[in-house]
């Protein structure tokens, strides 16, 4: 097969230039550049679209994730069963707390597996974390299992927006350049009391109550007493207006980005009948698990589709040991899966060439 002269890329950021423009003019004409009252109005706007009371608007997912580690309380020793296959930011803040980490195996459809979470929880255990990897929902019975056993559970869900995951104690979202849409970065967390909610958006202001300051006309000293206080030492992770102001536009746009998204993962079920495909929820990512990967890997790229396993098993990296898991789903599956390009700077058209190279390089190897 000749090869196209386009390169398919395997992500894409979303751009919505004209409306950002408009939404950054109104921020530009305001004193507002960091966190202000569009801060306040996109998290107001966000926990409408999507069912949640207590939304943070943050300065990444990343952020989001240390802020429920620390609300959670995780320190030096404490245990933490969390998955194996994730981006490293799921990990990385609990290696910096001193956690002992219990890493999870996955199932088939990539996913932390129920069963090895059964298997590993134990009177120790100070918290579970679980991701939404590609948008796809967990397996509920772990929130049933963690609510019985009285132990919180953090989602990561930096890959999905607000559609496959309703439970969990603190959920994670990224607003990322390439994630559905993107405030150039951000994150939201969401939390499940006021309490919690208040504690949080003192944290991520250095721990300052920014709404008695707010009273206060923003003033330092009031008639010489303090206007603020610091009872706990906190983060810069707020979330500016000129983000929130790109967020409420890819917020607008969010239902049509979620459909097209579910229009090019079903091409692509269509167009692959013989493969094991995995796919759905947010429809973030379309993983291929082929006994074949490798080498189809290799074929794509040489036809100028950009494709890749994007997520590593988290164990094998020095930073958290360097050293393989007995973990029999991982290690039987970690080099059968990879991703195909999924945006919506993709064609449907796009979806069908590459469905029908990969076809082509099945006919060559199997007819060759």
């Amino acid at each position: 097969m000749a090869k196209t002269t386009k390169r398919i890329s395997l992500f894409y950021p979303t751009i919505l230039k004209r409306e950002w423009l408009t939404g950054l003019g109104k921020v530009f004409n305001t004193r507002w550049l960091g966190q202000g009252p569009l801060v306040d109005k996109f998290e107001a706007k966000f926990g409408q679209k999507f069912g949640y009371k207590y939304c943070l608007g943050l300065n990444s997912g990343s952020a989001a994730l240390e802020l429920a580690y620390h609300l959670i309380g995780i320190r030096p020793g404490d245990e933490i069963l969390t998955p194996v296959f994730t981006c490293t930011a799921t990990n990385l803040p609990l290696l910096r707390r001193g956690a002992r980490l219990k890493f999870l195996d996955i199932n088939d459809q990539l996913l932390v597996d129920y069963a090895d979470i059964c298997r590993k929880v134990s009177p120790k255990t100070r918290a579970i974390v679980v991701v939404n990897l590609g948008g796809l929902q967990v397996d509920n019975r772990i929130f049933t299992l963690a609510k019985k056993l009285k132990i919180p559970v953090v989602v990561d869900a930096c890959q999905s927006l607000g559609i496959a995951e309703k439970h969990g104690n603190y959920i994670c979202y990224s607003f990322q350049a390439i994630k559905h849409f993107t405030t150039g970065d951000g994150g939201m967390l969401v939390v499940s009391n006021r309490q919690e909610y208040n504690r949080a958006k003192k944290l991520r202001w250095f721990g300052i109550n920014r709404d008695l300051k707010r009273r206060a006309g923003w003033k330092t000293l009031v008639n010489h007493p303090m206007a603020q206080e610091i009872e706990e030492a906190g983060y810069k992770y707020h979330m500016t207006d000129i983000a929130a102001a790109m967020g409420m536009v890819g917020l607008k746009h969010s239902d049509r980005i979620l459909k097209y998204r579910n229009q090019l993962c079903q091409e692509y079920i269509k167009g692959l009948p013989n493969y094991t495909k995995i796919c759905g929820g947010a429809y973030w990512l379309f993983a291929v698990v082929s006994p074949n990967a490798q080498a189809l890997i290799k074929y794509l790229r040489r036809n100028n589709i950009e494709c890749d396993p994007v997520q590593l098993r988290n164990d094998i990296f020095k930073v958290f040991g360097g050293k393989k898991q007995p973990l029999p789903n991982m290690n039987r599956l970690e080099s059968q899966y990879f991703y195909l390009p999924l945006h919506c700077n993709m064609t449907l058209t796009d979806v069908r060439h590459i469905t029908k190279t990969i076809s082509q390089w099945h006919t060559q190897k199997y007819h060759k």
